[in-house]
């Protein structure tokens, strides 16, 4: 086994429970850790022997553009279409985090982590 990580993937997203968010967007970061067989690839040399991050970004800002109320609901979607379009892929884990929230104080980011294990 082996670890891919994609981290910071930056994105302007409209997510929240406030109309104000969903018409104001807000700044968004996204990390990626994703668990998988490298043995191949670090023979081969060949990227379709392993996953590809081009990919996993594609679906980090694709999923992003989809308006949520929670973020767990985006970060569901993110670890969905990961285990649909990459088959080499056994875990992963998403990490979505509001930057500057409006929670009534000074904080820098809220975030929720998942992590799903491909089912047999």
């Amino acid at each position: 086994m082996g670890i891919i990580k994609v981290e910071n993937i930056r994105v302007y997203a409209f997510h929240g429970c406030l109309k104000e968010e969903t018409k104001i967007g807000s700044d968004y970061r996204v990390d990626l850790e994703i668990k998988a067989n490298l043995k191949t690839s670090s023979e081969s040399d060949e990227l379709a022997d392993t996953v590809d991050y081009v990919l996993l970004n594609k679906i980090v800002k694709e999923e992003m553009q989809l308006p949520s109320k929670l973020l767990e609901t985006v970060a569901k979607r993110i670890l969905k279409r990961i285990f649909i379009e990459d088959s080499l892929v056994k875990k992963a884990t998403v990490s979505v985090s509001k930057l500057n929230p409006p929670i009534g104080g000074d904080v820098e980011m809220v975030t929720i982590k998942m992590t799903e294990r491909r089912k047999k």
